[in-house]
């Protein structure tokens, strides 16, 4: 059997899973923070698992990984050659998702969980939409929604706006509700933090405007990211484009019929593509990526000799 570690390095958490001789282990570990260097989060994970599961002999790794900026697998290759890896691929997790949701076919892949990506591949190459950060983008992902939630919950708190369930939501996380925003401030899981509230915004969405208002923005902002994908890749014309969506945000009902709904405006025999596997099957086939595949030039990698002695030729 094949030997392998895949590493997806999300925000809220990190999965691991190892492929071996020892069958298919998996683990989870905290989320990575982007505001901080990533290689050496990664490499932490990685000893970890390894330490926990000492079976585990694999000569190739690859990581997708949220937040990635310049980084190449080159930066991970010093540290990771000691421990017997002689082969690393490493990419933006939007290429992952692509590659474990829709493989080598071309359309629309979106992820929705503590950010937001879109990437879509088409006859015009491929393009990335949004997946900007929790500053700056990630619009419809948990945290935006956590987020908005926030700022609706304090507004009616203040008399600004009608008064919402969200306020009492705030006001359960929270030991004073006019102190959280201090409380968040200082929490270096804010992030995280802020998305988890994303699941009871959802459920509230039944009962309460100001929370059904968020969510259906929620969709909207998605479906906006996949219809600018469609475009920008050409894939806009009269055949139904494939688009597949995974991330826990679309585990909400509510998010994921009205995003059906507003494709099927254009569309109207539009449906959702399955996924073909997961995060972690995406990024396991960074390592055996077709060099003609669209996302080839996406994926960084490095190599290291074996230090095995060559058969005489």
């Amino acid at each position: 059997m094949e030997s392998f570690i895949a590493l997806d390095g999300g925000q809220s958490t990190s999965k691991i899973r190892a492929v071996g001789a020892h069958g298919v282990l998996e683990a989870t570990f905290p989320g990575v923070r982007t505001d901080r260097p990533l290689p050496p989060q990664w490499i932490q994970i990685i000893e970890s698992f390894l330490a926990d599961h000492p079976q585990v002999q694999a000569s190739s790794l690859a990581v997708g990984s949220s937040g990635l900026g310049r980084e190449t697998a080159h930066d991970l290759a010093p540290a990771l050659s000691k421990l017997g890896f002689t082969e690393i691929a490493l990419a933006h997790d939007s290429v992952t998702c692509y590659l474990g949701s829709l493989a080598h076919n071309e359309g629309v892949m979106v992820a929705a969980g503590t950010g937001t990506i879109c990437l879509g591949v088409g006859p015009l190459g491929f393009a990335r939409v949004d997946g900007w950060g929790w500053i700056m983008g990630d619009a419809g992902s948990a945290y935006w929604i956590g987020r908005t939630a926030l700022e609706a919950a304090m507004r009616g708190h203040d008399g600004r706006r009608q008064l919402t369930a969200l306020t009492d939501m705030v006001a359960d996380e929270f030991t004073d509700l006019e102190h959280a925003y201090l409380e968040l401030q200082a929490d270096p899981n804010k992030v995280a933090r802020i998305a988890a509230l994303a699941g009871e915004v959802n459920r509230l969405a039944d009962t309460d405007r100001v929370a059904r208002i968020i969510v259906d923005k929620a969709a909207a902002h998605l479906s906006e990211a996949a219809l600018a994908a469609i475009r920008r890749v050409g894939l806009s014309g009269p055949s139904v484009p494939r688009v597949a969506v995974l991330g826990r945000v679309f585990d909400s009902e509510r998010i994921h019929r009205q995003f059906v709904d507003f494709l099927r405006l254009q569309w109207p025999d539009f449906a959702l593509a399955p996924c073909v596997g997961d995060i972690l099957d995406g990024t396991a086939a960074l390592l055996g990526l077709d060099t003609h595949h669209p996302l080839f030039t996406q994926v960084s990698y490095a190599h290291r000799a074996s230090k095995a002695p060559s058969a005489a030729s």
